[in-house]
């Protein structure tokens, strides 16, 4: 059986089929060759994978992304970023990086960052003199960000996945790690700024200036805090907090910044709908895919494995990240959280390594996957969107991602990067 299922998976990637039908292919192979198992246990462990209610979270948390959007919220806070920090040396690097933490406060996603934001300021570095390749390179680097600072639909598949850990120990974790990924692409931004000599583009705003776009950023820049501060005084869930995204959103968009009309709310909800049918069906086939390797004993012969190589929590950590990385490298995050975490959490948690460290290490290498060629999906749409060479951008991006390396290895190295905040709040 586990023959036949991984032949069929990765026949399935390599000519080219959509990674979801993949899975549910390599489980119904798998089923078939076993000769005991119903046939009607595929489609059970389908729909068991989606029958679940924190799962609202997702599609209600892209919703509210694409509303922000609508509502222009995103140009205010580029604005906002390039009045605070566009008049300094790399200034319009430094504002690729700063979007990039307040929009991944709205949307969850990379993939929205790389296509939203960064993608408009990538423009903007182009105008202004930045190397096209540096500017593409560092939008997509950037991106990751979407995926570790709070809310963060990876985390939420991950504490799905898991068992051990909660969707907000998770978010709170994410913090951190987040921040600092922002704080050492800006020092790196800085250096590649000052060796090629990019000129200043913005001239310095006053404290009036300043004040005004912050006051119209207000309302985007107090999403996040809002469903942080709920979720954590108890006032509503996870995923009542995504459902109050939404109505902050349309209500933001409808009556503050005003650009966003009724006639425009259908159109955006398919919209959301179609990205949202894309990930639960992923989830749906992973969690058959997921059982089969249970039903296997996959896991239990990896662990033994790894046991073998090493008792070590700090080394098991590291071949986590690797083994997560490379998964990464072929698998689009999503599948590849839903296939990794049954295997690698319970044999690094098991020596005695946090939990909400491992998610972190699992979450944030398997999102670096996402910058490195052949799927690099990051890199796909950057490369799309400013028409560039993608062999050239993969060159590009290596500086950036030995960068963000740097985290996965902090974080192994010093637990209390990820573990901190969620301990400070009892999760």
């Amino acid at each position: 059986m586990v023959g036949v299922l991984l032949i069929t998976f990765i026949i399935g990637l390599i000519i080219g089929l959509p990674v979801a039908i993949v899975m549910g292919l390599a489980t119904l192979a798998a089923i078939i060759s076993d000769g005991n198992i119903p046939w009607e246990v595929l489609p059970q462990r389908v729909f068991s994978g989606i029958d679940s209610f924190p799962l609202l979270t997702i599609p209600f948390f892209i919703l509210a992304a694409d509303l922000m959007s609508g509502g222009k919220l995103t140009d205010l806070l580029i604005k906002l970023s390039n009045d605070l920090i566009g008049n300094i040396k790399g200034g319009l690097g430094h504002v690729n990086v700063l979007i990039s933490v307040f929009f991944a406060g709205i949307s969850g996603s990379a993939l929205a960052d790389a296509a939203g934001p960064s993608a408009v300021v990538m423009r903007m570095m182009r105008q202004a003199g930045y190397d096209k390749y540096y500017s593409g390179a560092l939008s997509a680097a950037t991106s990751v960000i979407g995926m570790i600072i709070p809310p963060s639909i990876l985390m939420i598949i991950y504490a799905l996945t898991s068992g051990n850990t909660s969707v907000m120990g998770l978010f709170l974790a994410g913090i951190i790690p987040g921040l600092l990924i922002a704080l050492l692409l800006m020092i790196y931004n800085h250096y590649i700024s000052i060796k090629n000599d990019y000129q200043v583009e913005t001239k310095k705003r006053n404290l009036k200036e300043l004040l005004k776009s912050l006051l119209e950023a207000t309302p985007a820049l107090l999403m996040p805090i809002i469903l942080l501060g709920g979720i954590l005084s108890g006032i509503f869930t996870p995923t009542e907090a995504a459902a109050v995204a939404v109505g902050y959103a349309i209500l933001v968009g409808l009556f503050v910044t005003k650009a966003l009309r009724i006639k425009d709310i259908p159109k955006i909800f398919i919209q959301s709908s179609i990205v949202t049918s894309s990930i639960l069906l992923i989830i749906a086939m992973g969690a058959a895919f997921s059982w089969i390797l249970t039903y296997t004993q996959v896991p239990q012969m990896i662990a033994e494995w790894l046991l073998e190589l090493t008792d070590n929590p700090i080394l098991i950590l590291f071949l986590v990240a690797l083994f997560a990385l490379v998964t990464g490298m072929f698998v689009d995050t999503i599948p590849a959280l839903i296939i990794l975490v049954p295997i690698l959490s319970p044999v690094a948690s098991q020596l005695g390594n946090d939990p909400i460290q491992v998610a972190m290490v699992i979450i944030l290498s398997v999102g670096l996957g996402m910058l490195t060629p052949p799927v690099a999906p990051l890199l796909f749409v950057i490369s799309s969107i400013g028409r560039l060479k993608l062999e050239k951008l993969s060159l590009a991006i290596l500086p950036l991602f030995l960068v963000e390396l740097i985290v996965v290895v902090l974080i192994i190295l010093v637990p209390e990067i990820s573990t901190f905040i969620p301990n400070f709040f009892k999760y």
